[in-house]
């Protein structure tokens, strides 16, 4: 069953362009369009777009990343609604109407999970509706560094956006207001959920939130299922650890950033593939392999990591050279030659490291 038709992705390539423009590299989305499937298989049952029932009063909501953007999730408390990840504007519009056919009661905290658009820019929609928007402080500072706009700098990501997307347009940027540095607790008496930094992981302001009565972790980006991983704003090795402190925690339902739910096994999956990518590019390192060399492996690593189905899953062609090239950055510092870098294919973002080679 094919989660999205190529139909859906011509209808989104505007989508396409904005999730682009948020990292400041619009091009190649002709290629991304017409790239092979180098996903993971669906659940039959999980549809994307649907409602996701995962327990009493809580919510999952498998997006169309090309137009709606991030996975999101609600639970519903005695007295009103948590959103977690706003989405692009037409994201939260979507899960916003998907709500209320729940619920009257009002949404009054949208969480998010990191500071990317796909999550964040649909802040504005809840907000402008009585909402408040909740995250760690990482997340502020790493806005602060991007939206160079909203504060008082050069255009930035949000700038770049609407100009391909006409819901970030008639939006506005609202950075979340309410600031955790460690977690942050809503507790009703009888629904709980914990927001935790549990470390650096997809960025440096990764938060989850976990429901230790039903064992239900969401996990923004910090665990994707599928070829979604897009590691520019973070750090792979610290990301293990990152993912160690998750899988701590004991889930049965791990309801990710992108890609269908799943169990505790996508938090092993996600980080038995950052495993041993750095394993492979290690061994190059210690065995005096020059950047041109390791540039010149990646289809063989890929080739190598893709014997593993639960570890293939996440690889990419698109995404592969800029995930080995950080590695290499973060181990030894070095780059691969200039002239020969990955480029804007390999960091076209969540274009290419957020899966659209998988959509189609």
């Amino acid at each position: 069953m094919s989660s999205i038709s190529r139909r859906d992705i011509l209808k989104g390539s505007a989508g396409l362009l904005g999730l682009a423009a948020i990292h400041g590299e619009a091009g190649h989305v002709a290629e991304v369009l017409g790239a092979p499937n180098a996903g993971a298989r669906r659940t039959p049952a999980l549809e994307v777009g649907k409602v996701d029932p995962v327990a009493t009063d809580v919510y999952f909501h498998e997006s169309n990343l090309a137009v709606a953007g991030s996975n999101n999730g609600w639970v519903v408390f005695e007295d009103y609604v948590l959103v977690i990840d706003a989405g692009f504007p037409a994201g939260a519009q979507d899960i916003l109407a998907k709500i209320r056919a729940i619920t009257d009661k009002p949404v009054r905290f949208a969480f998010d999970t990191h500071h990317h658009g796909d999550h964040a820019y649909g802040n504005q929609t809840f907000v402008e509706r009585g909402a408040t928007a909740v995250s760690h402080t990482g997340v502020i500072e790493e806005m602060k560094r991007y939206e160079t706009g909203y504060y008082g700098g050069k255009p930035g990501r949000w700038e770049q956006t609407a100009g391909t997307r006409q819901d970030v347009k008639a939006s506005r940027l609202k950075p979340p207001s309410v600031l955790f540095p460690k977690e942050l607790i809503f507790d009703d008496g009888k629904r709980r959920v914990e927001l935790h930094h549990l470390g650096i992981a997809h960025t440096h302001g990764d938060a989850f939130a976990w429901l230790p009565n039903e064992r239900i972790l969401f996990t923004g980006d910090a665990c994707v299922a599928g070829p979604y991983n897009f590691v520019g704003d973070g750090n792979v090795e610290q990301w293990i650890a990152t993912l160690d402190a998750a899988r701590k925690l004991g889930a049965r339902i791990v309801c990710p950033g992108h890609g269908p739910r799943g169990d505790a096994d996508v938090l092993k999956n996600q980080q038995d593939f950052f495993k041993q990518l750095r394993d492979k590019v290690g061994a190059m390192v210690s065995a005096k392999k020059s950047p041109e060399q390791i540039r010149d492996s990646i289809e063989a690593i890929g080739a190598e990591l893709s014997s593993n189905p639960n570890v293939g899953r996440y690889v990419s062609k698109g995404s592969l050279p800029g995930q080995v090239q950080k590695v290499l950055t973060e181990m030894t510092g070095q780059r691969f030659p200039e002239q020969q870098k990955p480029g804007g294919s390999a960091r076209l973002w969540h274009a290419h490291h957020h899966g659209l080679y998988h959509l189609g």
